[in-house]
C-alpha cells in the first residue's frame, strides 16, 4: 500500500490541502492512495472500500462558516456507481432547503439535508459532471438554518482531469 507523501502535500494549493484534511478525519491517510493533484482539484484512490474521487475546497471567503465546503465526484465500482456529486456545504441548511447550483449559464436543483446537497438522481448527476467539463466555475447558493442566504464558490480549474483520473484510477477496482 503507498504511503502518503508528505513533501508532496505540502507543496499543494490551499484548497487541496483543506479537502486532504477532510479526508484525514473520514479514515486513515494511509487508506487513501493520491492520483494527482489538477488545477484546484485532486484526484484520490481508496482500495479498501473500494471508490475512487475528485474533491476541491471552496475558495476562500471571509463569510462565515460552520463547516469547511468542498465538492467531490465520486466512483464506487462495487456499486457499479459512477460520477455521483456530493457537496459539503459552509453551514447547515434550512429544515425546507432550496438548493440551487449554478454551472456556467446552467441551473440546477439539489436535494440534502444537514450541510450535505447532491444531485436528486443518476440522471442530474450526469447532467451536472457534463456542465463542470466545460465550466470555469461553480457556485452554490442556499439557506441556512439560521434563515441567511449564503453561497459557496468553487474554480473549475482540473475539474475534468481529476474526474478522469479518479475513473481511470477505479477502472481496476471491483
Amino acid at each position: 500500500m503507498q504511503r502518503f507523501d508528505y513533501a508532496v502535500f505540502m507543496h499543494l494549493r490551499l484548497p487541496l490541502i483543506a479537502s486532504a484534511i477532510l479526508l484525514a478525519i473520514a479514515a486513515p491517510l494511509a487508506a487513501k492512495d493520491s492520483l494527482g493533484v489538477f488545477g484546484q482539484w485532486g484526484a484520490f484512490r481508496d482500495p479498501q472500500v473500494p471508490r475512487c474521487y475528485a474533491i476541491a475546497s471552496a475558495e476562500i471567503t471571509r463569510n462565515r462558516r460552520d463547516f469547511q465546503p468542498y465538492a467531490s465526484i465520486g466512483t464506487w465500482p462495487r456499486r457499479n456507481i459512477r460520477g455521483q456529486v456530493h457537496f459539503r456545504l459552509s453551514r447547515e441548511q434550512s429544515a425546507t432547503p432550496r438548493l440551487r447550483l449554478a454551472i456556467g449559464r446552467q441551473r440546477f436543483d439539489l436535494t440534502g439535508g444537514g450541510s450535505d446537497a447532491w444531485a436528486a438522481n443518476a440522471g442530474d448527476d450526469a447532467a451536472i459532471v457534463a456542465a463542470m467539463r466545460s465550466a470555469s466555475r461553480l457556485s452554490i447558493r442556499a439557506v441556512d438554518n439560521r434563515g441567511n442566504r449564503f453561497t459557496d464558490r468553487y474554480s473549475l480549474e482540473g475539474a475534468a482531469t481529476a474526474m478522469d483520473a479518479a475513473t481511470v484510477g477505479c477502472a481496476h477496482l471491483r
